[in-house]
């Protein structure tokens, strides 16, 4: 009889459903993707799943959920699995359509989706997914309602500025659109007051956000969006894979001679992240010499001021990550001390 060594179920995550395969690798090492079922994804489906998955798995054998980071999407069940206590692994996206080119797959749909991220457990020797702290996902909360307030306030704003250029501006409502202009303004404030009284209530935490403050043009809430959107760098396990994670990865669509297309970010990643980096690359570009030396030689080389200042939050991000990992402060005189071991 055939020994079955693993079993793995890889679901593919979707706001409103579950589309997941089983599957199973043998002593011989032959992988078979052989069960597909589609569950609602909420809470009182999960159940359900589990069932399914009972009925059609060897129970002898123990089995690894797997599936993607996809937005908040996949949490409910990764906290509802682990809680369980089953096996999670979380993916990032680009490493499970990277695998997917490998597989050859012509047409694209939830269900090959789900197979190829079963098939990637299958394969693969992935890591256990571990629940972030109770504080990262406050922080994390409060750095995505901060973000939707900030964009709130802007279309506030805007309409504000809109009445007031009427030819026959309304009193009262140029006075209600103030009202939710300061509201919205107090809000933002209330929220930044609790993030910076989470961060105090964590010693390791506010030391390493310290450290990483000392990158220019980097401040607090800045560094505080990039560990909660990435939980403390915990799925990270390169810059490329941070840059992809974020969505700052260049890509290019070049065949033979015909085909020219010209490169650009992916933007297939992490719109907080990546929308957190904008700001303080500006700020790095005119206030260090170190990213104002990047922003000029790139800007000479094609003559594009954006791909240059994106390029600058690429750097930043990655700088980010080193000094999180090493837990050594930003070097001022890096430039400087490079420039001499040159000469």
């Amino acid at each position: 009889m055939t020994k079955i060594l693993k079993q793995v179920v890889g679901i593919d995550v979707a706001q409103n459903e579950l589309v997941v395969s089983l599957g199973r690798m043998d002593q011989s090492l032959d992988k078979d993707v052989y069960a597909y079922k589609t569950f609602a994804n909420k809470a009182s489906w999960f159940g359900a799943l589990l069932v399914w998955l009972k009925k059609h798995s060897d129970h002898t054998v123990g089995v690894r959920y797997v599936m993607e980071a996809t937005g908040v999407y996949h949490e409910k069940l990764a906290y509802y699995l682990s809680d369980q206590g089953f096996e999670v692994s979380i993916v990032l996206p680009n490493k499970i359509s990277s695998y997917m080119k490998t597989l050859e797959i012509k047409t694209v749909t939830d269900k090959t989706a789900s197979q190829a991220i079963c098939q990637f457990g299958l394969e693969r020797s992935l890591e256990l997914w571990q629940p972030p702290k109770k504080l990262i996902r406050d922080l994390k909360q409060l750095t995505r309602e901060r973000d939707q307030i900030v964009a709130d306030r802007t279309i506030a704003k805007n309409q504000l500025h809109a009445e007031q250029a009427e030819a026959f501006p309304n009193d009262r409502s140029i006075y209600r659109a103030n009202q939710r202009v300061k509201l919205l303004v107090e809000q933002e404030r209330e929220i930044k007051k609790e993030i910076a009284e989470f961060v105090r209530t964590d010693r390791e935490l506010h030391k390493k956000i310290d450290l990483v403050t000392t990158i220019p043009g980097v401040g607090s809430l800045t560094a505080v969006i990039a560990i909660a959107e990435t939980n403390g760098f915990e799925l990270i396990r390169s810059k490329k894979q941070l840059v992809s994670f974020a969505g700052l990865d260049v890509v290019g669509k070049d065949s033979g001679t015909s085909v020219k297309g010209k490169p650009r970010i992916s933007k297939k990643g992490n719109r907080h992240l990546r929308r957190a980096m904008h700001m303080p690359a500006l700020t790095a570009i005119r206030n260090d010499e170190r990213f104002k030396a990047i922003f000029v030689r790139l800007v000479s080389k094609h003559g594009i001021k954006m791909k240059a200042a994106v390029a600058v939050q690429r750097k930043l991000l990655e700088m980010i990550y080193t000094i999180w990992m090493t837990e050594k402060p930003y070097d001022k005189q890096y430039l400087q001390k490079a420039n001499t071991a040159v000469a």
